[in-house]
């Protein structure tokens, strides 16, 4: 009974393995991702519009606080709000206040973007801040040039590209922690921010230490192609992921039963035969 048992695990390890094998990264994303550049120094000195419009240098958000560097577009259909969201609700649980303690820095890619677009998405994340203090001053939206941009995002390790059939940039989801002085401390994956971790890279990060390379599991950008019936490429990730957990979760159990299979084993103990005696 035991073994079937052992056969049926197996035998779902490998349809997980094969459901993981059906959802190939994509040939959309290549080239997209965020690379880990951890002690490379942001360029302070490129300039970008804030929402005022007003022209300011990198260099004015940094100097003696942590900052958060956040990389997206405001017309971003899916994984920039779900980004976004996540960065600011977790931050909102965090016993740190911006502008006091750390800035948020949001760059938008896509140069045309415009302060009035960074303008409206200042004032919709302040309400899910819950207004609290240190938002007007802490959070700054920004737009640019795509000079200025490809510098920032060669600098930090951002890479995304756009695509012209569907008019939409193809881009992986995450966030940045840098020291005072703008180097790479610390990067966050995906959309999911645990306030404990953000709190300890913004400590680490406000007494200049760079972290060490951390595992990564990439979110992707793009649409639903319902020409073509494909599913987005953020949906192909999660997939990926659980199957690859689903692998994990059942090789342990295979162990598990196994192991206890050999210690549940008979132990035979020599007994004299009657007609011996």
């Amino acid at each position: 009974m035991r073994s079937k048992l052992l056969w049926t695990v197996l035998l779902a390890v490998l349809s997980a393995g094969l459901i993981q094998a059906q959802y190939p990264r994509p040939t959309l994303t290549q080239g997209v991702g965020i690379d880990q550049k951890l002690s490379s120094q942001v360029p302070l000195d490129l300039t970008f519009h804030d929402e005022l419009g007003h022209s300011v240098a990198l260099r004015k958000y940094f100097g003696d606080k942590p900052v958060i560097l956040s990389m997206v577009y405001f017309t971003c259909p899916s994984l920039c709000p779900m980004s976004l969201h996540e960065t600011v609700t977790q931050l909102g649980r965090v016993s740190l206040e911006p502008d006091r303690d750390y800035h948020v820095v949001v760059v938008s890619f896509n140069p045309a973007d415009t302060p009035e677009a960074a303008a409206q998405a200042k004032a919709k994340y302040k309400i899910q801040f819950g207004n609290r203090p240190g938002f007007d001053e802490g959070w700054h939206f920004l737009t640019g040039g795509e000079a200025n941009i490809k510098r920032i995002t060669d600098a930090i390790g951002f890479r995304y590209r756009w695509d012209e059939k569907t008019r939409q940039f193809v881009h992986a989801g995450g966030i940045m922690v840098a020291t005072p002085d703008g180097k790479m401390s610390r990067y966050f994956y995906g959309i999911d921010y645990a306030p404990a971790d953000l709190r300890m890279a913004l400590v680490e990060a406000s007494q200049h230490k760079i972290g060490s390379p951390v595992d990564y599991v990439l979110l992707f950008c793009f649409h639903y192609d319902w020409a073509q019936g494909r599913y987005t490429l953020t949906i192909i990730n999660v997939l990926k992921v659980a199957a690859a957990l689903t692998v994990v979760l059942l090789a342990g159990l295979i162990f598990l039963l196994m192991r206890s299979d050999k210690n549940k084993k008979p132990i035979k103990t020599w007994k004299e035969a009657p007609h011996a005696r």
